[in-house]
């Protein structure tokens, strides 16, 4: 995939991106430590990204398939990279300025992920983009591996707010060497709110799609936000010690990575069915913090969750990009993106008073019944076999 130079320029936009997104909240986590940040402006801060990163999603989506995809690119990766300066300077003077420049550093990430989705499919040919999107994950992967280590290095030599500024250029580079794209949308007014509505009927066309998102959606704001809240308290009281956490983090991190790889190449005869199976493993994570075993089964666990997860994500990608009418592609994506993601902060919110509602076991216990049962129901939608839909059903 390498050898292709406009693969290789997209490949290395969606990196950049992908850095600057990972690293700020480590960066900032940083200035927390150097009080030049209290926690709670740090929680103000990301929110405040969040919130512009959902605000833009939809907005994107109605852009990049009315406009040219990389264009759409370009600008959301110059409007991230303007604003970063901003949290730089507003770092101990203002947490009001630091705060308006991370939504507008979220409007330009949440503007990137529906156009690069549609920009895949139009640089990458049919027969290579499982791949492709493979290889754009396992950037996404090691990203995450490497960034708190990367930061935590990187401040020995620079300031806090100059590393800051480095998650800026990061951007200027998603926005400016991604390669240019082949589609040509006809030239119209756009009316959002219709045309938002047109991406939702596309959406509708495609049940498996619909049911995919549904059990992505279930498994990331029940299973991923019980364990983001509940493992870090296992680890301190029952095992006594930080070093679960970090393993178990770690291992999810690595088994999404093999997934990565295992998935390039693999190519199961029912790839819908393998893809939602790789999904419902998510649910051992849950599991595996309901009951005292032994450090190595939590470990292995979060290894399971991170390969099944990337079996999951790499087919999803490939089939939205094959089956969706390309003129839709960022629309149907932007959804895909605002409810999964979307919904993950909901999740975290109502997690930690659940659990003080009721216990950590019950809570652990009904989050692991739905990242099994999620994909599960999903995989009895007929045509979520194969992630298409057939002739037969196009037709009724």
């Amino acid at each position: 995939m390498f050898r292709g130079l406009s693969f290789l320029r997209l490949w290395t936009g969606n990196t950049a991106s992908g850095l600057a997104t990972w690293a700020l909240p480590f960066i900032l986590g940083l200035a927390v430590l150097e009080r030049s940040l209290s926690a709670v402006d740090l929680g103000i801060v990301l929110a405040a990204r969040t919130a512009g990163f959902l605000v833009a999603v939809p907005v994107a989506g109605v852009l990049a398939d009315r406009y040219s995809r990389r264009g759409v690119v370009f600008w959301a990766g110059l409007v991230a990279g303007a604003a970063t300066p901003l949290i730089a300077a507003g770092m101990g003077r203002s947490v009001l300025v630091m705060a308006a420049a991370a939504a507008v550093v979220g409007v330009g990430q949440g503007a990137c992920r529906p156009a690069f989705q549609a920009l895949t499919a139009e640089v990458i040919a049919e027969d290579r983009r499982q791949q492709a999107n493979a290889a754009m994950t396992l950037a996404v992967r090691v990203t995450t591996l490497v960034a708190p280590g990367l930061t935590a290095v990187l401040s020995q030599f620079a300031s806090t707010s100059a590393l800051v500024i480095g998650t800026g250029v990061l951007w200027l580079g998603a926005a400016l060497i991604p390669p240019r794209g082949t589609f040509a949308p006809a030239p119209a007014k756009v009316r959002f709110f219709r045309e938002f509505a047109d991406g939702l009927r596309e959406a509708r066309r495609h049940p498996w799609f619909l049911a995919g998102l549904g059990a992505l959606t279930a498994v990331i704001a029940t299973g991923y936000s019980a364990t983001g809240v509940v493992l870090p308290l296992v680890s301190r009281d029952r095992y006594d010690t930080e070093a679960v956490l970090a393993a178990g983090l770690t291992a999810y991190t690595l088994g999404a990575l093999a997934g990565a790889v295992v998935i390039a190449r693999w190519r199961p005869k029912r790839q819908g069915w393998a893809a939602l199976i790789g999904l419902g493993c998510y649910g051992f994570a849950p599991l595996s913090l309901l009951f005292p075993v032994h450090p190595a089964f939590v470990v292995a666990a979060y290894a399971v969750a991170g390969l099944g997860i990337e079996l999951f994500n790499v087919p999803w990608f490939t089939a939205t990009q094959r089956e969706v009418e390309p003129g839709k592609l960022a629309r149907v994506s932007s959804l895909d993106f605002l409810f999964s993601y979307g919904l993950a902060p909901a999740g975290l919110a109502l997690i930690a008073p659940a659990i003080d509602r009721f216990g950590a076991a019950p809570v652990l216990a009904a989050c692991a019944v739905v990242c099994f049962a999620a994909p599960a129901a999903a995989a009895l939608v007929p045509s979520s076999r194969d992630f298409r839909v057939t002739t037969s059903i196009k037709s009724v």
